[in-house]
């Protein structure tokens, strides 16, 4: 326990324990998904499940924890492993390198039982899918909306999905929810009217790439580790 001494020192040993006894899966180790995991590490949450199916790209260095030249294309999921046992030898990671859809997301509850799901992905279809298995399982889950095209860190909120605004993504969660009869999720986003992305080519080509910054999605991880947290000592 000498390691979360501090941490002890804010919430006390029995709630320090608590989150050494918690198991947290995490869907998405982008911008936000890689600060939330490397906060609920250093808390000491004793199992973290990984989920992300993607390598470490180079335009990931602007703003993922986990990226630097030394571990461009790598998978994530691996990286995240490391740098977890890394600073909690004793916390158990399990790793699922795949991308997740409404069909397989199911089977990544077989087999343990979560005390939290984090969603930090980008696919709605996949969103949608993770909310419905935390409604029907009585897991609570948070979900992470938009952040790309963003500058304003101070504009992230947290509030139920019903009490979001701005938010295209958040939007379209709203929507389909409401078609699915689901009232509550909690929710990060921000409120913050995006910038429209520069096109570096300079054609009049529309832009794909969304842009981002190293400081807004970072902030949200935080958010949404901090909110894990606090859920999981108090309840």
């Amino acid at each position: 326990m000498k390691q979360f001494s501090r941490q002890s020192l804010l919430i006390g040993e029995e709630k320090t324990k608590k989150l050494i006894n918690s198991s947290v899966i995490v869907f998405g180790l982008g911008g936000v998904g890689g600060f939330t995991i490397e906060s609920l590490s250093r808390a000491g949450i004793g199992t973290i499940t990984l989920v992300d199916f993607d390598t470490v790209d180079i335009t990931n260095l602007n703003r993922q924890i986990i990226a630097a030249h030394s571990s461009i294309g790598k998978e994530k999921t691996k990286l995240f492993k490391d740098r977890i046992l890394d600073i909690n030898p004793n916390a158990i990671v399990n790793i699922h390198n795949l991308r997740v859809t409404s069909e397989n997301a199911k089977t990544l509850f077989d087999h343990i039982k979560y005390d939290y799901i984090v969603d930090a992905i980008d696919t709605v279809s996949a969103k949608l899918a993770l909310i419905e298995i935390s409604k029907d399982k009585n897991i609570p889950i948070i979900s992470s909306m938009g952040f790309g095209n963003k500058l304003d860190p101070t504009t992230i909120q947290i509030a139920d999905i019903s009490k979001t605004s701005v938010c295209p993504l958040a939007r379209t969660i709203r929507k389909e929810l409401k078609k699915r009869r689901i009232k509550k999720v909690k929710t990060v986003f921000s409120t913050e009217t995006a910038t429209k992305p520069n096109n570096l080519n300079g054609s009049r080509e529309k832009a794909v790439n969304v842009g981002s910054v190293s400081f807004v999605p970072s902030v949200a991880g935080l958010i949404i580790a901090g909110e894990v947290i606090k859920d999981l000592i108090k309840n």
